[in-house]
């Protein structure tokens, strides 16, 4: 099925003064590929970036990779939380067309269901061009449960996560289709 669906070249960006210095590994984009390698059934090419906290990297680093890199989907890790050097939400807003509010809404909801923390998040998703961009949490078991969601003991989902909505969204901004694996995450179909 893969052979016929259309390459879908993702931005990945981890933000992090410590992991960009080399002082510890950055767990954040291996973090990213291993979901989205699991999850997606489209072929992948991935444009990756890591950096530190910088709002005019993030800024210049996310306008490269909307309009220099035509990615429709740019995720990036790290840096939203209340920390005074914690400012990917401001430099992604500063590079956005539009905002779509939903999606912070929802990963806040989602962590909520395992950290009381979680309201200390400031993610946020915005539109750029012919991009979404989504800022993820920086652990790779939040990355994980912010993009598949809540399931219960049984397996069963009571939280979607974020990516059910992505390929509706990849679509309208000019995307390829994009098909999950149902069993990792099931998502919101855009209208043939």
């Amino acid at each position: 099925m893969t052979a016929s669906l259309a390459t879908l070249k993702i931005g990945l960006v981890s933000i992090s003064d410590r992991a960009s210095k080399g002082i510890y590994q950055d767990l954040g984009l291996p973090g990213l590929k291993d979901w989205l390698a699991q999850a997606v059934l489209n072929p992948l090419n991935f444009v990756e970036h890591l950096i530190p906290d910088e709002q005019p990297q993030i800024e210049h680093t996310l306008k490269q990779l909307a309009d220099e890199d035509g990615c429709p989907l740019i995720l990036t890790t790290g840096g939203t939380g209340p920390y005074l050097r914690d400012v990917t939400p401001e430099a992604t807003l500063a590079v956005a067309d539009r905002v779509i509010p939903g999606f912070g809404e929802l990963m806040r909801q989602i962590s909520l269901h395992f950290t009381p923390s979680a309201i200390l998040s400031r993610q946020v998703g915005v539109l750029r061009g012919h991009s979404l961009i989504l800022n993820l949490p920086g652990k790779p078991s939040a990355i994980a449960e912010t993009l598949g969601g809540v399931k219960n003991q049984n397996g069963e989902q009571i939280i979607p996560g974020i990516f059910a909505s992505v390929p509706i969204c990849v679509d309208a901004v000019g995307g390829p289709l994009v098909e999950t694996d149902p069993a990792i995450c099931r998502s919101v179909r855009p209208k043939k």
